[in-house]
């Protein structure tokens, strides 16, 4: 299957059984059709702007970790002290095999993750914030788990972020004083065969 029907299929999940068997049969290609065949540049773009503000011996949490693309390159930079979570156990496997992560969890964005509150000096969410995956009020939890003054950097597809709650979620979140907005990245494109209208931005908030 390519890539353009995979995103069809998993950007139509209703539910998060769907969304993860979705990602259990897409684990073991994952890599090869993303990065080898449409060199997925997202994992990259984040770091550049993380390594901007949080420290190399930060706690950080990789929320969606997937397969580890992102925490094999924040070890490679020299950020070791990372955790992951993922919906998909075979996804989680496979990031196993990359041996950069302390601990990891299945664990679902959306409901409560089973960590103490202030537990993380960073929270990083790459691709995970886009059509039928984790829902807006994942940012409370995440809040919850972060610690003050710590970051929450993620990735936001911008035709999802206009068309859904999330902005209202992310201004009242502000407004509210839970957090406050550091940086918004230019936009890119994270794949090679990305169209127009799958352009992603990077956005920093720094916990109250």
């Amino acid at each position: 299957m390519n890539l353009e029907n995979r995103q069809k299929e998993i950007y139509g999940s209703q539910t998060c059984q769907e969304l993860t068997d979705y990602y259990n049969k897409w684990a073991k290609d994952y890599e090869q059709e993303l990065v080898d065949d449409c060199r997925y540049i997202a994992p990259e773009k984040v770091l550049a702007v993380l390594s901007q503000f949080v420290s190399k011996d930060a706690k950080i949490l990789d929320a969606g970790a997937g397969t580890g693309l992102v925490g094999k390159i924040l070890y490679q930079k020299g950020y070791s002290n990372l955790e992951g979570i993922d919906i998909s156990a075979e996804m989680l496997e496979q990031a196993e095999k990359k041996n950069v992560y302390t601990a990891l969890y299945q664990k679902v964005m959306g409901e409560p993750l089973g960590f103490p509150s202030d537990s993380f000096d960073a929270i990083v969410s790459v691709g995970v914030f886009t059509y039928g995956h984790a829902p807006s009020c994942s940012f409370d939890e995440l809040l919850r788990i972060a610690k003050p003054g710590g970051y929450i950097i993620f990735t936001l597809r911008l035709d999802f972020y206009e068309n859904s709650d999330f902005k209202q979620k992310l201004t009242a979140l502000e407004e509210s004083g839970k957090w406050t907005l550091v940086e918004i990245s230019e936009k890119f494109s994270p794949l090679s065969t990305a169209k127009p209208d799958g352009y992603y931005r990077v956005w920093v908030y720094q916990v109250s």
